[in-house]
């Protein structure tokens, strides 16, 4: 990461989660592959805390992009080659902020590039958010990257984040995982369906 990025968004700490799941809650083995999850985080300065109100959020939209492309980079080195086939995104926005400014980080925007840097995904990427401080738990869904309506890959990762944000900060995060749940038998379509129709890799 350049030190100009560091400093355009006041990045004080990268996060990354990864949960390896080889069996179900009832213990029954993955049939393939176990499934992975990725969670990227960034802890970045809030340009509008301490009741700085703006009707305008326009500028961090615009910035976004390139925060996006730096978290699409890190989810690659942490894939390690192997595609993911869901994703979702977050934000815990200080104390100090409000949930809106945490949702400019979020926006279409930053995730065109992130998408386009990890290969594709025809469907909007689902998201979550709130308010809080230093532990704070968030539940980030997750929904196929290609239909929103593959039910075997609506999921979640949950994630906490040590020492962050303070008031004065956000957290903006990003996840991905390798497959959907574990043995999941509620019929849909399935992922294989959805790439062959579309003629993806």
């Amino acid at each position: 990461m350049s030190p100009e990025l560091a400093t355009e968004f006041g990045i004080r700490r990268w996060y990354i989660q990864e949960e390896e799941i080889l069996a179900s809650e009832a213990g029954h083995p993955a049939t393939g592959a176990p499934l992975r999850k990725i969670v990227i985080a960034a802890c970045v300065k809030n340009p509008y805390a301490n009741g700085r109100f703006s009707a305008d959020l326009g500028d961090v939209v615009k910035r976004s992009p390139a925060l996006g492309l730096e978290m699409g980079r890190r989810a690659l080195v942490a894939l390690g080659g192997h595609a993911f086939e869901s994703y979702g995104k977050a934000c815990i926005v200080g104390t100090a902020g409000e949930y809106e400014h945490g949702n400019a980080f979020l926006t279409a925007t930053m995730m065109d590039p992130l998408r386009e840097l990890l290969g594709g995904g025809l469907a909007w990427v689902p998201s979550t958010g709130k308010r809080g401080g230093p532990g704070t738990t968030i539940d980030v869904p997750l929904a196929h990257r290609d239909a929103l309506y593959v039910r075997s890959h609506y999921d979640t990762i949950t994630a906490t984040f040590h020492d962050g944000p303070n008031p004065d900060e956000l957290l903006v995060v990003f996840a991905l995982a390798t497959g959907g749940r574990l043995h999941a038998r509620l019929g849909g379509l399935r992922s294989s369906e959805i790439r062959e129709r579309d003629g993806l890799r």
